[in-house]
């Protein structure tokens, strides 16, 4: 029971204190940067950690069991993944786009798992005996943890392609518009003013202006791009790993390595999805090498949350047991 209370404080305490920190993203949205409201975001998105390892812990110790068993569960092991992505370029004090990924990642999937949607979940019990195996803190771990890393990694994509498109509709309209602009010349002295020195000097402006635009909007692109295949390519590892060793451990189970049930066959597609962008992105053409691989990413975002999610409320095949609930009484 103490055991039980306590894992509920952190639960609640982990989820206040990052719904502080994205609240803290937002304000340095709104406003120029603040260094000592992005350095206590950090220390706060460090304690959330804290807090949730702590939670998976004790959960971990009064269940018998790696906290994998059931939707409420796996959630906040997604939830956990995500700060473990957020963490690792915190250590190596690197500033970076994650922070805006990985922080409402984590709050909406740990809100939703603590909603009371879930509620029936939150008290563990005995593992259903296709559970009862050494495999499945390898299998479902390492699956989890890709679900985190390639989430993460389209989430970024899909800034990308955003921020891609909006510069391609500025492109568009300053070539449809034949003029510049005036800026802060007035009226009257343009009356009295050469028209080529204006002109020149509204040009070599207006050069300048779009140069320093450019080049920022170029750095952003960049830098989405290459966290984005980074995250991606390392979720796509754990995907690897948590495949095969869900195929060993379903010819232990099952006496087949494979079966193709809705929850095997959406895990591959996710595998292809992810391979095919890791494939684009050996296209030597660097622009349509970029635009194409942050396509198929931000196709990959809808995939994944139809393997992880979407074909547990089936509750068919031979993960059946996985919709919502894993466990018996």
């Amino acid at each position: 029971m103490i055991l039980f209370t306590l894992e509920h404080i952190l639960t609640h305490i982990s989820l206040s204190i990052v719904s502080i920190v994205i609240t803290i993203y937002l304000m340095n949205l709104l406003v120029h940067e603040i260094v000592g409201l992005y350095d206590s975001s950090e220390k706060g998105m460090v304690a959330a950690f804290l807090c949730i390892t702590g939670l998976l812990v004790i959960r971990w110790i009064y269940s018998g069991h790696l906290p994998l068993s059931d939707l409420y569960e796996s959630l906040m092991f997604l939830s956990w993944g995500f700060y473990i992505i957020h963490m690792i370029p915190y250590f190596r004090n690197h500033k970076n786009h994650l922070n805006e990924i990985t922080a409402p990642s984590a709050v909406f999937t740990q809100g939703f798992a603590t909603s009371g949607l879930l509620t029936e979940m939150h008290q563990s019990t005995i593992l259903v005996p296709a559970l009862q195996s050494q495999w499945l803190m390898m299998h479902v771990s390492m699956m989890i943890l890709s679900y985190a890393a390639l989430l993460c990694g389209s989430l970024l994509s899909v800034a990308l392609l955003v921020i891609t498109f909006r510069k391609n509709i500025d492109i568009f309209s300053k070539c449809k518009s034949n003029h510049f602009q005036i800026g802060t010349f007035s009226f009257s002295k343009l009356k009295y003013a050469n028209e080529n020195e204006i002109s020149n000097a509204l040009k070599l402006k207006n050069n300048k202006l779009k140069a320093f635009r450019n080049y920022h909007t170029y750095q952003l692109i960049q830098q989405l791009d290459c966290w984005s295949s980074r995250v991606i390519s390392l979720g796509f590892i754990f995907l690897t790993i948590g495949i095969l060793s869900g195929a060993v451990w379903a010819n232990e189970a099952w006496g087949s390595y494979w079966n193709w049930d809705p929850k095997e066959t959406w895990a591959f597609i996710t595998w292809t999805i992810f391979a095919i962008y890791l494939h684009t992105r050996t296209r030597t053409n660097e622009n349509l090498q970029i635009s194409n691989s942050a396509i198929v990413a931000s196709v990959g975002f809808f995939i994944i949350w139809i393997c992880y999610f979407g074909v547990n409320l089936l509750g068919i095949g031979l993960h059946s047991y996985g919709s919502f609930a894993l466990t018996s009484n």
